[in-house]
């Protein structure tokens, strides 16, 4: 059932502080970054760059402070061989402290699971690269391949995540690896059958507190434009039970690149990438009923582009923040701030990339930190000139 709310379409942009806090070069520090960020507890930023570096394959970064501005370190430069090629996905902190994530190219040819942490040796600069370790190379056989998602722990300490193509029917795979002995055990939870259970999911997985696993798949299901699913641990196996299938036409929209997300009540929040009642995609809310999920449309975005491809963001008053890398006055893109009000919910555009020294065409999700400024990375765009097209990409900052 899809209800949807009368909706504010308030379009004034708020009084907020928009700073680059680092333009990409093309060279050793990276170029063209699609994922969001994470912030650790001491505020220092990780990311990855889906090319440039040493290799000209990608990047792992950090920013932290440096007086009134901001310090790149590359921590790892993908070569392109056996240690993978082009991350697309945000990097975890694990529970050791270091950095966990993909790639979707490389290792055996079809990406890797990595991590990245502080070299052993005593480091003897001030800008210090980090070791990399190759938890899972996928052949793009029955264990998956091409994992465009970030990776995330459950409480014992394993690994979970997608691949968008791969598994016993091609169409892509929900796995889990296991540590054991130092090295990783990979098994596949689900392998989606491009029918009525979905396919090719872009967007990670998150668990409830139930242990249950949530994610979408760009394509398949019932409507064959994608659904939002649950894994449910049953023994050994996991049970897979879709709550939504996008039918393509109607308020929702379909083909859902972002994953889903909870809040505090247990209602879920997505997004579809495309369509709706405005054509440029949709904010959507499911909520529990009766053993059924009841999706409600939030906002629906107007035709301009694609609406949110990157996860949704949630504070701590319940307002949701995105961003869109089409769309905005210029058609670079816009971060936004959806605000629930008065049984509606009104949009804020908070930042529209012009193209130029901003940054263009932002993919990543936003990240909050506890004054409640916002960071987020834009594909291309800043003042670099070594990048075809507008820029090597930025780094940027809202302040409220």
């Amino acid at each position: 059932m899809v209800f949807v709310l009368t909706i504010g379409a308030g379009q004034d942009v708020q009084a907020q502080t928009f700073n680059v806090i680092h333009d990409f070069t093309g060279g050793g520090d990276g170029a063209g970054p699609e994922a969001g960020l994470i912030m650790d507890r001491a505020g220092n930023l990780y990311g990855t760059a889906s090319g440039g570096g040493t290799g000209g394959n990608g990047t792992v970064f950090k920013l932290a402070h440096k007086g009134s501005g901001w310090l790149l370190n590359t921590l790892y430069s993908f070569a392109g061989g056996n240690d993978g090629a082009f991350p697309t996905a945000s990097v975890t902190i694990g529970p050791n402290g270091s950095l966990y994530g993909t790639t979707a190219n490389g290792g055996p040819g079809n990406g890797i699971v990595f991590n990245v942490k502080p070299s052993p040796a005593a480091c003897k600069t001030a800008l210090c690269p980090w070791t990399e370790t190759v938890l899972y190379g996928f052949s793009g056989g029955s264990d998956g391949g091409v994992p465009f998602s970030p990776v995330v722990f459950d409480q014992a300490g394993n690994l979970y995540g997608t691949t968008y193509v791969g598994g016993s029917n091609n169409s892509g795979t929900v796995y889990k690896l296991v540590p054991s002995g130092g090295n990783w055990t990979e098994s596949v939870l689900h392998n989606f059958t491009g029918g009525n259970d979905g396919s090719d999911p872009e967007a990670g997985v998150t668990f409830d507190n139930a242990g249950n696993l949530y994610g979408t798949t760009y394509y398949g299901g019932s409507g064959i434009y994608g659904t939002v699913f649950q894994l449910t641990p049953s023994g050994s196996a996991w049970t897979e039970n879709i709550l939504y299938n996008f039918q393509g036409e109607g308020p929702v929209g379909c083909c859902p690149s972002a994953g889903v997300i909870f809040d505090s009540a247990g209602n879920l929040y997505g997004a579809a990438s495309v369509g709706g009642s405005r054509v440029g995609g949709s904010v959507f809310e499911m909520q529990p009923s009766g053993g059924n999920w009841v999706l409600t449309v939030l906002y629906s975005f107007q035709g301009n582009g694609t609406g949110p491809v990157s996860d949704l963001v949630m504070d701590a008053a319940g307002n949701l923040y995105g961003t869109l890398n089409t769309d905005g006055a210029y058609l670079y893109g816009s971060v936004f701030k959806l605000t629930p009000s008065s049984g509606g919910w009104t949009y804020t555009d908070l930042h529209d990339f012009t193209g130029g020294s901003d940054g263009a065409y932002p993919f990543s999700t936003v990240i909050l930190d506890a004054n409640g400024n916002l960071y987020g990375t834009a594909s291309a765009g800043g003042i670099a000139l070594s990048c075809s097209g507008p820029g090597c990409g930025v780094v940027w900052e809202i302040t409220p």
